[in-house]
Parts: C-alpha cells; sequence; structure tokens
C-alpha cells in the first residue's frame, strides 16, 4: 500500500477547513455563492498556511459538478473536484510555477492560453500561478492588458509570500487584483489539528511532543503534518518529545532550563562546560540562542502576570522557578543583549565564542532595582527612614513645583552647610564646587568663567578671587559680580563682596594647585544637575544614598 503523505492526505478540500483562515473562507465563498467572483486575485502570507490550498477550493468551486447551493462550497467528491483537488491535468484549471515559469515569453503564452473558452459553458478557465514574486517585470507587464481586460469566464489566482516584491516590481497590477492575506497558525490551532490527525491515523502522540512541533512549524500546518510524519517514521510507539527532538535534531529543553538556573543563580563557570555540550553534540547555535530568547520571552510574560503557549512541562516548571528572581528590566536588557549579538552569532565562524561571550553577561549583569522600593526602604522620602508614626515631610520627597527650578546643588549645599562664624579661605575653598554648580543653575556661562577662578583671599567679607588663562573671564565675571556674590552666600550663609584679580607670574598664568580638580568636579556637577533635573525620584534617591551618576 503507497503511503500518502500527511500534508497531502489532510489538504483541506473546503473553504471551511481552511485553519486559522476564516476572513478568506468567507469572502472566496461569498463570492462564489453570489455570483460576484472578481478576474484575478492575489493571496498572500507564509508559507504552508493554505494558499495554494484555497486557490484550488476556489478552482472546484467553480467547477463543481453538485457545487452546495448558497454556500459557495464544492462537494469534494465529484470527477472534476478529485481532478483538481489531486493536480490531475485538467483542461480548465492550470498551476503554473513562476519559480521556473518567470519570463516574458512565459507571460505571452499564458495571455494566449487565456484566450481560449473553457471546456464546458457552465466551467471557468482558472490559473492558478504560484510563488507570483518571482515573475519579471517584463512578464507582468505582458499579463497587464488581460489583467484589465479578461476574457469571460477567466479567473487568475496569484500566490505569494512576499507581496512587497510585486509592489515593487509592478505596482499598477497590484490595483487589477482583490487581496487576501492569509494569518500564520497559532501553535493551539496546529495543536488541535494534530490531534484530530493523529486520531484519524490511530497513532498515538504525547501533549508534549505535538507542542514541540507546534513550535519548530512556526505557524506553518503544512510543515506540522510533514514533522508527524518523520517523526512517525523515526521509531515505534507513541511519538513523545524526547522522539521528536531526536528525529529532528533539536536542543532538548532541559538545556533551556538549565540555563535559567544558571543565569539566576550567577554560575558564571557553568557557561564553558554548557557549550561545550551543545557543540560535542553537534547543536546549531544560532538556534539555541533563537529558543533562549523564547525562554526569556516565556520568563518576560509570566514575570508580567501572562501564561505562553506552547511551553513543555519542563520549560514551564523552569519559567515558575524563576519568574520571582527577575524583574521585567532584567529580561528586557538580557534580550537587548541577544538582539544585539544574534546577527554575529549567525554570520561569525567564531559562533562559539559569541554564544559563549552572550551568556557570560547574562550571568554577571547586574540586577535592576526599583526606585520606588528603594524610597520606600529609605521611609518614604529622601532623607533617611521617617519617624514612626510621623508622615513623610513632603518638602523632602515632593518633585519642584511648575516654574519652581530643579535644586541642582542640593549635594554640595548638604556637603558644605552655612559656616557657623566668619568665613575662611579655606571653608570657601571646600565650597566652591558648589558654589560653580549654584551659579551654572543661573547662567551657564558664567559659571563656564568662573571655572577658570579660584579663591585667593578671604578677609571678613571681603573675598578675592583670582582668575587665570584670559583677560576675557576676567572681563566676564566683572560684569556679574552680583550674581557670585549672591551664589557664595547661598552655599555658604555669608554675605561677602567680591573683587578679581589676575593671576600673577609672566606669560601663561599657572592657576591654582586645586583648580583642575575644581573643574572637573564643576563638571561632574553639571551633569548631575541634567541628569537629576529630569527626574525628581532620581534626584532624592541620589541624595539619600550618596549615589554618583556615572557616564
Amino acid at each position: 500500500m503507497v503511503h500518502t503523505a500527511l500534508a497531502r492526505k489532510y489538504r483541506p478540500t473546503h473553504f471551511s477547513d481552511l485553519v486559522a483562515q476564516a476572513h478568506v473562507a468567507a469572502g472566496l465563498a461569498g463570492a462564489v455563492a453570489k455570483n460576484r467572483v472578481a478576474h484575478a486575485y492575489l493571496l498572500t502570507g507564509p508559507r504552508g498556511v493554505g494558499k495554494t490550498s484555497a486557490a484550488r477550493i476556489l478552482a472546484m468551486a467553480l467547477n463543481c459538478e453538485r457545487r452546495e447551493d448558497g454556500g459557495g462550497e464544492p462537494c469534494g467528491t465529484c470527477d472534476s473536484c478529485q481532478r483538481i483537488w489531486s493536480g490531475a491535468a485538467n483542461l480548465d484549471v492550470v498551476e503554473i510555477d513562476a519559480a521556473s515559469n518567470r519570463g516574458v515569453d512565459d507571460a505571452r503564452e499564458l495571455r494566449e492560453r487565456a484566450m481560449y473558452a473553457a471546456s464546458a459553458p457552465d466551467r471557468h478557465k482558472v490559473y492558478i500561478i504560484d510563488e507570483a514574486h518571482m515573475l519579471t517585470r517584463e512578464a507582468w507587464n505582458a499579463l497587464l492588458k488581460i489583467l484589465e481586460e479578461p476574457p469571460p469566464r477567466v479567473v487568475f489566482v496569484f500566490a505569494t509570500t512576499e507581496p512587497q516584491k510585486i509592489a515593487n516590481t509592478a505596482a499598477p497590477v497590484l490595483s487589477r487584483l482583490q487581496r487576501f492575506d492569509f494569518r500564520r497558525i497559532g501553535p493551539r490551532m496546529i495543536v488541535d489539528r494534530l490531534k484530530f490527525v493523529a486520531e484519524q491515523e490511530g497513532v498515538a502522540v504525547d501533549d508534549d511532543a505535538l507542542l514541540l512541533i507546534a513550535r519548530v512549524a512556526h505557524g506553518a500546518m503544512r510543515d506540522a503534518l510533514s514533522l508527524v510524519d518523520q517523526a512517525l517514521a523515526f521509531g515505534e510507539g507513541p511519538v513523545t518529545a524526547a522522539r521528536v527532538r531526536e528525529a529532528l535534531g533539536l536542543i532538548d529543553d532541559e538545556m533551556y532550563a538549565e540555563l535559567l538556573d544558571i543565569v539566576a543563580q550567577r554560575r558564571t563557570q557553568d557557561v564553558f562546560p554548557l557549550v561545550a555540550r551543545l557543540v560535542e553534540g553537534g547543536a546549531d547555535l544560532a538556534e539555541f540562542v533563537g529558543g533562549a530568547g523564547e525562554a526569556l520571552r516565556a520568563l518576560l510574560v509570566r514575570i508580567l502576570g501572562g501564561q505562553s503557549e506552547g511551553l513543555t512541562d519542563t520549560l514551564r516548571a523552569a519559567v515558575e522557578r524563576h519568574a520571582a528572581g527577575y524583574t521585567e528590566g532584567d529580561i528586557l536588557r538580557m534580550l537587548k543583549l541577544l538582539g544585539e549579538a544574534e546577527g554575529a552569532i549567525r554570520r561569525s565562524p567564531h559562533a562559539r565564542l559569541h554564544v559563549e561571550t552572550l551568556l557570560l553577561q547574562w550571568t554577571l549583569l547586574d540586577r535592576t532595582v526599583e526606585l520606588a522600593e528603594v524610597l520606600q526602604s529609605l521611609g518614604g522620602g529622601a532623607g533617611g527612614p521617617a519617624p514612626p508614626g510621623n508622615p513623610p515631610d513632603p518638602r523632602r520627597s515632593a518633585p519642584p513645583m511648575a516654574g519652581q527650578k530643579p535644586t541642582a546643588a542640593r549635594a554640595r549645599r548638604a556637603a558644605a552647610r552655612p559656616q557657623e562664624g566668619p568665613l575662611t579661605l579655606d571653608g570657601l575653598t571646600e565650597a566652591w564646587p558648589a558654589i560653580l554648580a549654584t551659579v551654572g543653575e543661573q547662567r551657564r556661562v558664567v559659571r563656564e568663567a568662573l571655572g577658570h577662578a579660584a579663591p585667593a583671599s578671604v578677609a571678613g567679607n571681603d573675598v578675592t578671587l583670582e582668575v587665570s588663562d584670559s583677560e576675557v573671564h576676567l572681563e566676564g565675571l566683572e560684569r556679574s559680580r552680583a550674581l557670585v556674590a549672591e551664589a557664595i552666600a547661598t552655599v555658604t550663609g555669608q554675605p561677602v563682596r567680591i573683587s578679581y584679580r589676575a593671576a600673577s607670574g609672566s606669560g601663561e598664568p599657572e592657576p591654582p594647585a586645586n583648580s583642575a580638580r575644581l573643574d572637573r568636579e564643576a563638571d561632574r556637577e553639571e551633569r548631575l544637575r541634567q541628569y537629576r533635573a529630569t527626574d525628581p525620584t532620581l534626584d532624592a534617591v541620589a541624595e539619600a544614598l550618596d549615589l554618583e551618576l556615572l557616564e
């Protein structure tokens, strides 16, 4: 007895048999039932989802000897339906592979054949052109006229996985075609269909095996049926997930579960043995990385409160085990690293090195901490835990009011408290970085000029600043004397009178010993102001924990 491949044996024979394509079935069956069939159709979508099958069913319905009244469905059993469904020679239904018949001469021949009438007055001539995106621009131009003015009872059906190529090659043709977009079939629908096929064939297939096949099929029912055929031919007895992996050369889900354990427990030393086992087993590292991405996605879905479909019991248990140890931010950063490395893994001859590097980055990745949790641990405010029974002071944790400038120099001023007693040179020097930041809040240009100055002497409330490098800086600071004096008073709590003098020495003045350090600190303070001004919560946490922002 000759075995018929499952993908052919269970090919749809009615519009209603098309899995996950109810919109296409309703449109085509309705057109047949109401006698409103277009002269040309474009069926698009991924491979293996039913495009060519739908084209054959349409041809069957148009030429069926016992078509159902009012439903538009073919009977599927008459001689005409059987010949069309099986792909046998037929005068009225012609299937053409555009991949091997793509030239202008082939298109002209098709055009000439279409001019001949069907074999009977009540029949239609149907031309099914598969892989239509392979037709050349000249071929499309040769077909354009007949698509504009087709002979009566002639229908063209173009099927393609890449409609964008037709748009680029022959955009005017698209307006002459009715387009139906086929959907990728979901794992659950594939599993349900495979269960039906298994029952009809009288074979036992485990649920985990069906889930695995549905996942590998990537939404293509034809591929899923072919994979079942392959697994059935691989051995005897019930089809298990292990048998499917062995038959298809797939990586065991236990490897992905182990990977999640290694990353969660930061076992960097186990990365190299894991990859070594994959390489020794002949695994495709690009496939392994893709599977790792699917495991991370399942983990992310679980963290966000959902449930991923198509997981085996092993992988689902690993996801449940580790969901509480990650935040969505952790998973997103890991997925970002995977996306950056995936191209190199697929193209590079050193794929193993790239995979090892990626997994090491995952194990060494710092975990994210919610700022709200940090604030809560501090008692709800930035200045430390609030006393029992007392609510946090809103002035210490609330964001700035509208129109109010953020306090960029707050950290520096906290370190340089208003001084008691007379102002001293040492005290002024210690507070100088905070003074620079305070000036920068008001006038960036003045702050740049003040970066070239340093305290030289303090006598009572008279402060002398020594300015180096340029007379331009000295002139600019002279015009902003009041602003600088106000900043010093704000930080130190002491009202002052400002005077300036140029740095002594011949040639280029030598800046004070600590001016370079002060400039660096002032620059950092300015960057800190910009970062913290955008997020009051970050500002509060940085002040409370004395954090330093790094670029």
